[in-house]
């Protein structure tokens, strides 16, 4: 695997599907998924260049992060109540916010830190049983009670449309784009390594790859 070659691909690719939007790839932020990946090779891509990383777990963050070099840290996978208080300490921005509860501590967490914690909303955008994130009829709502909140900052929404090829996801990027340009929130992260090109194309303005930047290296967990 050629980390430098990968990396320099995809940012070639985030560069050509922004500029059929219109757009630069200075508007697109990269988030580079390290889950499953090692610390050494998580720092050679910060070495090249990679400011943004996205971790899955809050366990598996705790024991890599000791080793990283300096680098902004985005929790993309689903977080547990009990698990917030280690997740407001870990991470710079908080992806995956799906409930109030949860919402109310990353709060309270946030709090004892003298901490306002970055949050996107995750938006259950193809209406998914077995996927967490708020309704996307349920997303202004939802907004509403989180503006009550003092120590979170919601910053952008989120989500993780069905699994099929691209450009029959992008009537859910649509969707996306709409409810993001609704809120008047700043980031809108869709696209992963599948469909990255098409989520781009139609809004977003932050993806998030891992089998695009690390191979087969990446693993389900």
């Amino acid at each position: 695997m050629d980390l430098a070659k990968n990396i320099e691909t995809a940012k070639l690719r985030i560069k050509e599907a922004a500029k059929k939007a219109g757009r630069t790839e200075n508007d697109i932020r990269l988030i580079v998924v390290t889950k499953t990946i090692p610390a050494e090779m998580v720092n050679e891509a910060i070495r090249l260049g990679i400011g943004f990383i996205g971790e899955n777990r809050v366990q598996e963050a705790e024991d890599k992060f000791l080793k990283l070099n300096e680098v902004k840290k985005h929790l993309i996978g689903h977080l547990q109540t009990n698990k917030a208080k280690k997740a407001v300490e870990l991470f710079d921005c908080i992806q995956s916010v799906d409930s109030l509860k949860l919402a109310e501590e990353i709060d309270k967490r946030a709090s004892e830190k003298n901490k306002v914690m970055e949050i996107f909303i995750e938006v259950n955008i193809g209406r998914e049983q077995q996927k967490t994130g708020i309704m996307p009829e349920d997303v202004f709502t939802f907004y509403d009670r989180l503006l009550k909140l003092q120590n979170i900052k919601v910053n952008g929404i989120m989500c993780i449309p069905p699994f099929m090829e691209a450009e029959k996801c992008r009537p859910y990027f649509i969707e996306m784009r709409k409810l993001k340009e609704r809120l008047n929130v700043k980031w809108l992260s869709m696209g992963m390594s599948n469909d990255f090109e098409a989520a781009i194309e139609e809004g977003s303005n932050m993806v998030r790859l891992g089998r695009a930047i690390f191979g087969d290296r990446i693993r389900a967990v």
